[in-house]
């Protein structure tokens, strides 16, 4: 169901072969190894950047392939039907790079953008705090102007590449007595006096993700690293986060494919009672009830893709297929891993890394209930 769709012309089917056979070859083969690293190497960073997998939309004149959503749509698709999470390039494409095409200077997008599109620097965002997750207004880290410097203090938790991360979008209260009018964006470029990585925390799944806690004593920072205007972060935030949830969106989607293509392959071939899994009405029933949902996802996410293409899609309807999307990946892999009886429970089998992988889709970019209170406000 991913492929010939309307939204893509023939170009983008070529990319998706390129793209899938990538995954296959460089990714695939060495994710257990990686899982029980902790990390993605660096190595297939930079080999993703030789392949144009990173930032194709990011223009020529800094490196990039000047391309549209719909390549960066084809790249979270076919990632997320790698039946994997770890490898997050989707945070350093759809949000660092984006953040800073959107709002960075030309020095700035000159001098951050061309590594970027190679691999050479790893982007990461620090927005998440121990006690502000989506709320931006109770963050506490502090940027305090000091000449041409800012003077960065406070502490992030839960950082998405937060181990390989070269450049780091810190998000801070520039004027805490503002409020949310007072949040800035400030780039961190590692390493740097007084900032600290903390341990690589262990998660229930997307194990070879480096996620991890970041620490900043005093860090100074220089002022021409502020990223758009001063005070006006939570405005940058708001007006960027649609497409990552778009984004969080598509991968999910794709995720619910890979796992029901893999679950009717299954079924064929294992044999209960004397016959194919495949042929016991419990089974078609099943996969018919999953096959709609995916037919109705699909529809709805080229209809909203299609709209961001044309500068239309809303906070609220975005939110409608992060949390549609999220909650359809989880409800598909609980009930293709059923199918799959006791193998379905075994660490070894992909169904088993899909499963604890998609529990983070309904609760990073918002969770959703956060999701809920979006779409909510438009009642």
């Amino acid at each position: 169901m991913m492929e010939n769709r309307a939204i893509y012309g023939p170009e983008y089917e070529e990319l998706r072969r390129n793209v899938r056979r990538f995954f296959a070859t460089e990714l695939l083969p060495n994710i257990d190894q990686w899982e029980e690293d902790g990390i993605i190497p660096k190595s297939l960073w930079l080999k993703a950047g030789e392949m144009g997998l990173l930032c194709p939309t990011v223009a020529p004149e800094y490196g990039g392939a000047g391309g549209d959503f719909l390549h960066l749509s084809i790249i979270d698709e076919e990632l997320g039907y790698t039946g994997q999470g770890s490898f997050t390039i989707q945070t350093h494409t759809d949000i660092v790079a984006a953040y800073v095409e959107a709002l960075g200077s030309e020095e700035q997008k000159r001098r951050w953008l061309p590594r970027m599109v190679t691999g050479a620097l790893i982007g990461a965002v620090a927005m998440t705090e121990p006690q502000a997750g989506s709320d931006l207004k109770a963050i506490t880290t502090t940027a305090r102007r000091e000449g041409d410097h800012f003077i960065i203090n406070g502490a992030k938790t839960f950082i998405t590449n937060g181990i390989n991360a070269d450049l780091i979008i810190v998000v801070c209260k520039t004027a805490p007595e503002l409020g949310r009018n007072g949040v800035s964006l400030i780039v961190v470029e590692a390493p740097v006096e007084g900032f600290a990585r903390g341990k690589r925390l262990k998660k229930m799944g997307m194990k070879a993700s480096d996620t991890a806690e970041l620490f900043f004593d005093n860090v100074r920072v220089p002022v021409a690293n502020l990223l758009g205007a001063e005070n006006a972060g939570f405005r940058q935030v708001m007006h960027e986060i649609p497409k990552e949830r778009l984004s969080i969106a598509t991968i999910a989607m794709a995720a619910s494919q890979r796992a029901f293509d893999m679950t009717v392959a299954y079924v064929k071939e294992r044999v209960v009672f004397g016959q194919p899994l495949i042929e016991f009405q419990n089974t078609q029933f099943k996969l018919a009830e999953l096959k709609t949902q995916l037919v109705v996802g699909w529809a709805h996410l080229d209809h909203c893709i299609a709209k961001h293409l044309k500068g239309e899609l809303t906070s609220d309807e975005a939110a409608i297929a992060k949390l549609f999307n999220s909650e359809l990946q989880c409800r598909m892999v609980d009930e293709c891993l059923q199918l799959h009886g006791g193998w379905g429970y075994m660490a070894e089998t992909p169904i088993a890394r899909m499963y604890t992988d998609a529990r983070v889709r309904r609760i990073a970019g918002g969770s959703s209930e956060i999701m809920k209170v979006l779409i909510a406000r438009t009642l």
